[in-house]
C-alpha cells in the first residue's frame, strides 16, 4: 500500500459517498486541530464518507460516525486509500 502524501490530497468535502480516504492534513489553527483531535480525526486516520447533506457530511471510523459541517470538511485534507 502507498502511503499518501500532499501532492494527491484534496478536501474531504470533495470525496464522494462510500469513498475510502486517509487523513493527510488538517488546515486551520490551533483549535480547528484540537476540535478534530477530540473527534478522534487524526493525521493517519481512515474514513468512509457515509452520506452527503447539502455542504455537510456524515463520515465514518470504523464504527463511529461524525457529522462535518462544509467548513470543517474543506479544512481536512484526504488522499484516496489505494487498495
Amino acid at each position: 500500500m502507498n502511503a499518501p502524501n500532499r501532492s494527491n490530497a484534496f478536501p474531504l468535502a470533495m470525496a464522494g459517498e462510500g469513498e475510502p480516504v486517509r487523513v493527510v492534513s488538517i488546515l486551520g489553527g490551533s483549535s480547528m486541530a484540537l476540535r478534530v483531535a477530540e473527534l478522534g480525526l487524526n493525521v493517519g486516520s481512515e474514513l468512509i464518507v457515509r452520506q452527503r447533506q447539502g455542504s455537510g457530511l456524515v463520515v465514518g471510523r470504523g464504527e463511529t460516525r461524525f457529522a462535518l459541517g462544509g467548513g470543517m470538511a474543506h479544512k481536512i485534507l484526504v488522499a484516496r486509500i489505494e487498495d
